[in-house]
């Protein structure tokens, strides 16, 4: 081993960005008493290229590698080429991952980064739920313009059960209610129609759904709110503003909000596709 430095380092090769390695690595070098260890990372190793010129700054050095390499060719020249040098190598996923190809009776996928991006994806569905709650039922309109996806319709078109599922899809969904006495947010009249998605229902199931919402709450079910004329005016209402903003239109009577979802989706990814 060529080394012109009495330090001690520990190169933690990844073809993702080496965290795991990294923490392994650290917590096995504070079992030394403290003495101090210098951690050096290198990510994003993909070609067998780059192994032999970290394989040259590794000699230069009083190290041992640790890697976490999926594809056993690059795992065969790294142990390759620190043999040559007898450079100490620690390789911290295989054993790993032969255990669970015995365990779960199946090849492993030897795709790199895949806890990062499971990690993302996760990180990106929590951030769509909290703006589904913030942004829920109009409660501030400045979601319209950062949401990636806006809802409107009359009371009791399941806008918000839509928009949390969609959240659970990574789509941030804002909801807006459509009420005559209430101007609806110009906003909505700015947005590409495939980022606004009007809901409407058949008039006489919306009529039986609030009566009992009313019962729900104890209240009488012959409320204005639940009356077939008001209902009608709401929804004439509605229409008229989903037709000026020039959005899809997705009746909801009967349907799940899977079915809904879905339709949803649709016309969404074929906009951001197609650029509508």
């Amino acid at each position: 081993m060529e080394t012109s430095d009495s330090r001690q380092f520990i190169f933690i090769i990844s073809d993702s960005i080496g965290e795991t390695a990294e923490l392994v690595a650290r917590a096995a070098a504070s079992q030394f008493n403290g003495e101090e260890v210098e951690i050096r990372r290198v990510p994003y190793v993909n070609d067998a290229s780059e192994i032999y010129e970290i394989i040259e700054e590794v000699r230069q050095h009083n190290s041992l590698i640790a890697y976490t390499l999926v594809s056993p060719e690059l795992r065969e020249v790294i142990n390759k080429e620190a043999q040559k040098y007898n450079i100490l190598t620690v390789d911290i996923m295989t054993p790993m991952l032969d255990a669970l190809t015995t365990f779960k009776g199946k090849p492993p996928k030897l795709e790199p980064g895949l806890v990062r991006k499971m990690d993302q994806e996760y990180f990106r569905k929590v951030e769509a739920i909290e703006f589904a709650v913030k942004y829920d039922d109009g409660k501030d309109p400045r979601g319209i313009n950062r949401a990636d996806l806006v809802v409107v319709g009359v009371s009791r078109t399941s806008k918000t059960p839509l928009c949390m599922y969609l959240a659970h899809k990574r789509i941030k969904a804002a909801n807006v209610p459509l009420v005559p006495e209430v101007s609806p947010p110009e906003e909505i009249f700015n947005l590409p129609s495939h980022k606004l998605i009007g809901l409407t229902i058949r008039p006489s199931l919306l009529n039986e759904i609030r009566r009992e919402r009313l019962k729900s709450l104890g209240l009488t079910s012959n409320a204005d709110y639940a009356s077939m004329e008001r209902i009608l005016r709401e929804i004439e209402y509605a229409e008229g503003i989903m037709k000026k903003a020039g959005c899809s239109v997705i009746d909801v009577s009967n349907k799940a909000v899977e079915e809904t979802a879905s339709r949803v989706l649709e016309i969404y990814y074929r906009g951001e596709r197609y650029g509508r």
